[in-house]
């Protein structure tokens, strides 16, 4: 089926967007307040009607939005999602596939995008790699940052959609490059996140305001943006709605630590904050925000010691 695509490459035109989560569901949302017609499609129709309520008009298939616009953002849970969105992109008719390109924005194997950036480069689409550094709660108010990577001149055109959405598009050079910056990124965070509730825990258990602990810890030197965005659910031990399920943590975990086992790096920290995250989620608590590792902690610590 033939669609329309509105607007320049790259221009204030028709943008798709394929996969409509937390992540995926605000940058819509974003794009369509920056002046972008959006297009896209979730597999939950309680996502597309949220899409809808948005400002975005939904179709049928990934193949719909991307018979209709230029530049087609993908936010997928999965490599199998991947490996069905490019095979079905793949068949599109000549016309509707010409000058498309598809930003991949997940955070998946290296090998899994480049075996279907190959896939889609023989129906002669591009296929950018472009993961996203920022949580749910960056995201609604437009503070990502896109870690692009691939094709340089098509990066360069996706260059306005990705500030539409967020703050800044570093170009990092051939494809996978933007995939093992968001490794490297996740490796900090999840450090950065037991660390914080560590130093939260530590100072609550000791008679410090949690509320005053965000404000002043977090804009000395032991300040990072994981403890200015975690360390408030910290303080009011609330864990949803959660802007980075732990249960999806998880998935970003093993691909970090498979990541540095290939290339041979130690990384100790990782390794010591890995069991905590683990036993967040066996706790039962898959669904709620990282930050949620807090309750953990408190359980680790026992009760507080009298004094």
């Amino acid at each position: 089926m033939s669609g329309a695509r509105d607007g320049p490459a790259g221009g204030a035109g028709s943008v798709g967007v394929i996969g409509l989560g937390i992540m995926g569901g605000a940058i819509a949302r974003n794009l369509v307040a920056a002046g972008h017609t959006v297009c896209g499609y979730d597999l939950d129709p309680t996502r597309m009607e949220a899409a809808r309520q948005n400002g975005a008009e939904t179709v049928e298939s990934a193949g719909a939005v991307a018979a209709r616009a230029k530049i087609v953002l993908t936010s997928l849970p999965s490599t199998q999602a991947l490996d069905q969105v490019a095979a079905e992109i793949a068949t599109l008719s000549a016309t509707d596939r010409t000058g498309l390109i598809v930003a991949e924005l997940s955070t998946l194997p290296i090998d899994c995008k480049t075996a279907n950036r190959d896939i889609l480069a023989k129906a002669e689409v591009i296929l950018l790699d472009c993961p996203l550094s920022g949580t749910g709660a960056q995201a609604a108010v437009g503070d990502l940052v896109t870690y692009a990577s691939g094709d340089e001149p098509s990066c360069r055109t996706c260059e306005p959609v990705f500030l539409a959405y967020g703050r800044a598009c570093p170009y990092l050079g051939e494809f996978g490059n933007g995939t093992k910056m968001k490794f490297i990124a996740n490796l900090l965070v999840a450090v950065h996140n037991v660390a914080t509730a560590e130093a939260m825990l530590l100072g609550v258990r000791n008679g410090l305001d949690p509320n005053v602990l965000c404000e002043v810890a977090g804009s000395g030197a032991g300040g990072s943006r994981v403890f200015e965005l975690r360390g408030p659910l910290m303080a009011r031990e609330q864990y949803e709605p959660a802007t980075m399920k732990l249960d999806i943590w998880q998935k970003d975990m093993r691909l970090i630590r498979e990541f540095a086992e290939a290339s041979g790096s130690a990384t100790p920290l990782l390794s010591a904050c890995a069991p905590i995250y683990a036993a967040a989620v066996e706790a039962g608590r898959g669904h709620e925000d990282t930050a949620a590792v807090y309750e953990i902690l408190k359980q680790l610590s026992g009760k507080k010691p009298r004094s």
